[in-house]
């Protein structure tokens, strides 16, 4: 049990500052107390609880921005601005790692390291350096002992997390697993050879395109050799962010606004390559991590965080995409029930009802005044209201399309969302109906014909043999059947004690017509009351199931 009686430092931190920020759910939790509903604080005072915890509670906090299909909105807002307020590192610590993960002597790897950071966050800081061969780097080293601490951390999340699955909120969400979720995800954030695998995939992904010229992007090459699981070694690259870079009035001779939706096009066609034909897409796509460089091409950096979609989830929320421009519920709750992890009881008029007032709202709004993004915020939470469990990649797919918005709309004000949309929404359909190489999908198609032409005279007289010799089966279920069953099954033992008490009734009176002893008189006598009672018990049964009147 998580209380008071405990006496270790981190949970006594975590307590004080609990107490300190008035969350009287989880103070109930802390102390050993019972509460039946979780009740979350305001979405400034959970976001200060983060900070105050810590780095480790500071990451959670931005893992919990991806899902809103389980945090409303305003929460999703609050913890995307998470920012860990930490100090950078001593350079003497920092060297210590550094030497403690190269293989070889820190002086044959590279030829200068600048002691004072360019950022430092909560799991890293980063420096610049020049390997041995000339070659400018940048330099992402873990901090010092983070791994004791997000250890312990991780502890203290999953026993919170046992906790708050006693609830009904705990069980419809099934918190235990989130929670799994969360620190797998923050055990893969101290393991840097993962982010320069993303990074590796990312960049082959992005070397072809049909939809942008490949040379226009840059993804920050990674140098293997020097790299290992607390120390990641990358391209430096010379650039500001996006929103900062104000040179583009100065270059090219070009007109602002021109160079403007250029870059906006780039990055639409970029994003919208990896989320619905790789099917592996950058999730952190926020200003901090898309550089514009001085010689004028755009750069994505910073991979830790990267989502996935398998080919029928892409199909399916190409087709939300299109289902929400066209402001249509009843679809929208189709491809929701196909998104669902699982089959739930859904109330399906309850659940198009919804999404009817949802979209209602834009009926008036011309398409390029919706903010779409915050249309499938809505979508996703519409779902959690209807108690739909979808899959946990949505989140990241929809924090990545508002983010995506978000800097497009910032950089360009002016930017028509229908008009980037539209052209690679017609050829995913495209590439959807006929594949990237339309003869084999002909080829297939024809294959699959000449099969089903060949086999079906064959399972049409297999079929008709059953049907003659009346070995056919038919294996048929039908929800709700069981309740109707069992009510025509009470009616069916009623109605047969009811003729079994009319009989002993009618029994007992031919007996006691003609009783010419006194057994015979007794008998009679045992019968009715026998029957009395069996009536009696009957009627008092139907009047306790309420049904009496066919309610």
């Amino acid at each position: 049990m998580f209380s008071l009686t405990q006496t270790t430092s981190r949970q006594r931190d975590i307590i004080e500052v609990v107490f300190r920020n008035g969350w009287d759910y989880m103070r109930i939790l802390l102390t050993g107390g019972k509460a039946d509903e979780p009740k979350l604080p305001p979405p400034e005072v959970l976001r200060n609880i983060l900070v105050d915890l810590g780095p480790v509670y500071v990451k959670l906090g931005q893992l919990l921005s991806t899902r809103p299909d389980l945090l409303p909105g305003s929460y999703i807002e609050a913890l995307s601005t998470l920012q860990a307020k930490v100090p950078p590192v001593p350079w003497i610590e920092v060297e210590t790692v550094i030497r403690q993960q190269l293989q070889q002597p820190l002086e044959e790897a590279f030829a200068t390291i600048n002691p004072q950071p360019v950022a430092a966050g909560s799991i890293a800081q980063t420096h610049r350096a020049t390997l041995a061969d000339g070659r400018e780097v940048a330099l992402k080293i873990q901090r010092p002992g983070i791994d004791v601490v997000v250890a312990q951390d991780i502890a203290l999340i999953k026993s919170l997390a046992e906790l708050v699955s006693r609830t009904e909120f705990g069980q419809d969400y099934d918190v235990v697993s989130l929670a799994e979720e969360f620190t797998n995800a923050l055990k893969a954030e101290l393991d840097f050879t993962l982010e320069a695998s993303y990074t590796d995939q990312l960049r082959r992904n992005l070397s072809k395109s049909s939809w942008f010229d490949p040379k226009q992007l840059v993804v920050p090459e990674i140098y293997w050799d020097v790299t290992t699981e607390k120390l990641l070694v990358m391209e430096w690259l010379d650039g500001v962010p996006l929103l900062l870079a104000d040179l583009l009035a100065t270059q090219d001779g070009k007109d602002p606004s021109i160079q403007r939706r250029e870059i906006t096009t780039l990055l639409f066609r970029v994003f919208f390559q990896q989320v619905y034909i790789d099917g592996f897409f950058h999730a952190d796509p926020h200003p901090g991590n898309l550089f514009y460089l001085q010689d004028g091409r755009l750069a994505l950096i910073d991979c830790g965080l990267v989502g996935r979609l398998d080919p029928r989830s892409q199909q399916i929320l190409t087709e939300m995409l299109l289902a929400i421009v066209d402001l249509d519920a009843q679809r929208c709750t189709q491809l929701t029930l196909q998104l669902a992890e699982s089959n739930q009881p859904v109330n399906l008029s309850r659940l198009e009802n919804d999404y009817t007032r949802l979209l209602r709202k834009y009926f008036n709004l011309s398409l390029s005044q919706i903010n779409f993004s915050q249309v499938f915020y809505e979508v996703l939470q519409t779902a959690r209201n209807n108690k739909i469990r979808l899959p946990s990649n949505l989140g990241l797919y929809a924090k990545t399309l508002a983010n995506l918005e978000g800097v497009t709309r910032a950089f360009d004000p002016e930017v028509n969302l229908l008009d980037q949309i539209k052209p690679l929404i017609v050829d995913l359909f495209r590439r959807q109906l006929l594949g990237n190489d339309p003869l084999q999908v002909l080829l297939r198609t024809a294959l699959d014909l000449k099969s089903l032409s060949l086999q079906s005279p064959r399972q049409m007289e297999l079929l008709l043999e059953r049907v003659t010799s009346e070995t056919l089966k038919w294996n048929i279920t039908l929800r709700d059947l069981d309740p109707l069953r069992r009510s025509l099954d009470d009616s069916a033992n009623r109605l047969s004690f009811s003729v079994v008490v009319g009989s002993l009734i009618i029994g007992a009176a031919i007996i006691s017509t003609n009783a010419q002893t006194s057994q015979l008189s007794f008998l009679s006598t045992a019968l009715f009351a026998t029957a009395s009672f069996l009536g009696l018990w009957l009627v008092i049964s139907i009047l306790r199931s309420g049904r009496l009147r066919g309610k």
